[in-house]
């Protein structure tokens, strides 16, 4: 098999290696993180506000310059738990942007869907364009820090067909009080077929002030998502795959794009025939605080506290998305053979929408103890103004929406009890009637035998504006949908103690809306359920040999239009340890197997995946080796992918392809090679 980027890659490992080595000998070690802050002078207190552990200046104000190690943590958006950096190696899936329950259309960046059940479950407006979703950074997603040194992490992951992967994390406080961090990804991957290249562009700012009094607090976040896919609607003949001259399913011709217009360059990510999706997000919320004034004085320091008791919130929030589907090179009997579609003879086609909407949201929040800003009952109002654009910008629609909204968390300081609760509902506008309702509750039972989640979530939702006639997109059957409405029961028990998890999900699910062709929509009134089991477990097996386990189980009652897996499981056995100072090693096997089921197809000209009952799709387990390690705060991921695609009659060759979704293979032997460096300005 030959490996076109084997002394690419030898060069950058020995170039980049070389380089760290200097790093290394600097006399301050980078790589003591906030898990390591044994003789910090900063302690902090259940809200992640920072106190003083003994005598001496406020470490985020003064701080030596020389100083050998960080403290820094951070907070998903709109969650007030702590979280410190992830320094472990043994799973290469938590730091890539696809999950391994993920599967696309056999190269990166392409629409990808789970392998689980994933309704939508957001009431209000959506645009019904979410294949790349998970590519994609969210406001859910982001991480705002706070540290005593400015942070910078990069990461590159080169792969087969020249396959890259490029991510910059830098992150500040410009004063105690003031955080900025900025993040950009950019993956770009020529494809293992014709007309499937792919890449995603995601960039993010993020901005974090608290006035000196405490009393005014101000979010500031932006995100930007690109996502550029040729679309080349699958191969015209799958069978010749066993027949390939050169053992390379580039040679196969497909059945969207022309022959000879695409190619595999790494730095070109034209597309032709295919999907460009952008969206943007403006985010700011601000607030200010009434409370009562306090103060611990030291021998040397004075610190001032504030204990917030009620607070006037503003959250300023700004979309914009724009989906469009074009082909530069329409063969009209393509068309007509492979998708039924009788075109004229045209060169080419094209579906255009676009999204704008405003809202601002108004809400009181009142802490009924000063000492746990955790435990919070929030009241709100929300205005949205939407507008959407079709094709040429001259066909236009306008609407309005009004939602109100109340939450509850108590996450007490005991660290015992986690209770969350929210709804939404929308009282007026093109929405009315839509709604939300969540509630979980977390608790420990003890140390040792550790933590129970259960909880309750119900959604009833207008269709997604995909199915609405005035969409540009080609969708058949349109007409006035009833509101979805999914119901869901979930439970998870977990042991950190003992490295296991198991939980489970129930769905109840009627009005189900979704795709049975390459345009048609469809309603599936009857109520169905959905129930998945899931478990997981770290196994010992020696000093250094351990197993990693994860067990899905899924089954639908019935028979509605839902297909996926009755089992899908992940495991990994690795050679693992700490066998130098400063060297961690995880290396070993890992293996994926789903059972075979009739897996949905994919119609690029609407961006959706749809049901399908004729082909059943069975695998084998997808199996990979990798070598992954850590000195200090440099990291590198070498991973074989795909062995399990070795065709031995073929001559050694690795040809013997899993299939993503009908006309889709995935692709042979794939090498990776992945690069993680922290660094401390």
């Amino acid at each position: 098999m030959r490996l076109p980027i084997g002394k690419n890659i030898l060069g950058i490992l020995v170039l980049f290696l070389g380089f760290h080595s200097q790093l290394l000998a600097q006399p301050r070690n980078i790589g003591q993180l906030s898990t390591q802050q044994g003789n910090s002078t900063v302690g902090y207190d259940s809200q992640g506000r920072m106190t003083r552990k003994s005598k001496g200046s406020d470490s985020l104000q003064k701080r030596d310059s020389n100083a050998d190690s960080i403290t820094i943590f951070y907070k998903y958006f709109d969650s007030s738990r702590i979280r410190t950096l992830d320094s472990s190696i043994n799973d290469f899936t938590s730091r890539f942007p696809l999950p391994y329950y993920y599967h696309n259309l056999g190269n990166y960046g392409t629409a990808a869907q789970s392998f689980f059940f994933n309704p939508i479950m957001k009431p209000g407006f959506d645009a019904g364009f979410h294949q790349y979703d998970v590519y994609g950074f969210t406001l859910e997603n982001t991480k705002l820090y706070q540290t005593t040194r400015p942070y910078t992490e990069l990461a590159y992951v080169l792969g087969s067909k020249a396959e890259q992967l490029i991510n910059v994390v830098h992150t500040q406080n410009k004063k105690s009080n003031l955080n900025f961090s900025l993040e950009y990804r950019f993956s770009n991957a020529p494809g293992n077929l014709k007309n499937q290249n792919a890449s995603q562009n995601n960039f993010r700012f993020t901005t974090h002030y608290q006035a000196l009094n405490k009393r005014y607090e101000l979010f500031f976040i932006y995100l930007s998502n690109k996502s550029a896919s040729s679309e080349n609607g699958g191969l015209q003949n799958v069978k010749k795959l066993d027949s390939l001259a050169l053992n390379d399913p580039y040679e196969l011709e497909t059945r969207l794009g022309k022959a000879g217009t695409a190619g595999r360059n790494p730095f070109n990510t034209g597309v032709n025939t295919g999907n460009i999706y952008k969206t943007n997000t403006l985010f700011i919320r601000h607030h200010y605080d009434f409370g009562q004034k306090d103060s611990v004085v030291t021998d040397s320091v004075t610190y001032k506290i504030f204990y917030p008791r009620f607070r006037i919130e503003h959250n300023f929030r700004m979309n914009h998305g724009e989906y469009n589907f074009f082909d530069n090179n329409v063969d009209s009997a393509r068309y007509n053979d492979y998708f039924n579609v009788r075109l004229p003879s045209n060169t080419y086609i094209g579906f255009k929408d676009s999204w704008s909407d405003i809202n601002n949201e108004f809400s009181l929040i009142s802490f009924p103890d000063k000492n746990n800003l955790s435990q919070f009952v929030k009241a709100g109002i929300n205005l949205q103004n939407v507008k959407g654009t079709f094709d040429d910008t001259v066909t236009t629609t306008s609407f309005y929406n009004v939602s109100v909204s109340g939450e509850y968390r108590n996450r007490t300081r005991n660290q015992v009890w986690d209770i969350e609760a929210n709804g939404q509902f929308y009282l007026n506008g093109f929405n009315a009637g839509d709604y939300s309702a969540y509630i979980s509750m977390k608790r420990q039972l003890s140390k040792k035998i550790g933590f129970l989640n259960i909880g309750f979530q119900n959604v009833n939702r207008s269709p997604s504006f995909i199915f609405d006639d005035k969409s540009r997109f080609p969708v058949l059957n349109r007409t006035d949908y009833s509101k979805e409405n999914i119901i869901r029961f979930f439970g998870l028990f977990e042991n950190p103690r003992n490295g296991w998890k198991m939980g489970g999900e129930y769905f109840a699910v009627t009005n189900f809306l979704y795709f049975d062709n390459f345009f048609s929509a469809k309603q599936y009134a009857t109520l169905f359920n959905v129930l998945h089991l899931n478990a997981e477990k770290k196994f010992r097996l020696s000093k250094y040999w351990n197993w990693y386990t994860e067990i899905h189980v899924q089954q639908t009652t019935g028979q509605p239009p839902v297909n996926i897996p009755l089992l899908l499981t992940r495991n990994r056995i690795a050679f693992e340890g700490n066998f130098a100072t400063n060297l961690f090693l995880s290396t070993g096997i890992e293996f994926r197997y789903n059972t075979g089921y009739k897996a949905d197809n994919y119609s690029p000209f609407i961006g959706q995946y749809f049901v399908q009952n004729t082909n059943t799709i069975t695998n084998l387990p997808d199996i990979n080796a990798f070598v992954h390690f850590r000195i200090k705060s440099f990291k590198g991921f070498f991973r074989l992918e795909n062995l399990n695609t070795l065709d031995v009659s073929k001559g050694f060759s690795f040809s013997k392809l899993n299939f993503n979704a009908n006309q889709y293979p995935g692709t042979g032997l794939w090498l990776r090679f992945g690069l993680w460096w922290n660094f401390v300005n």
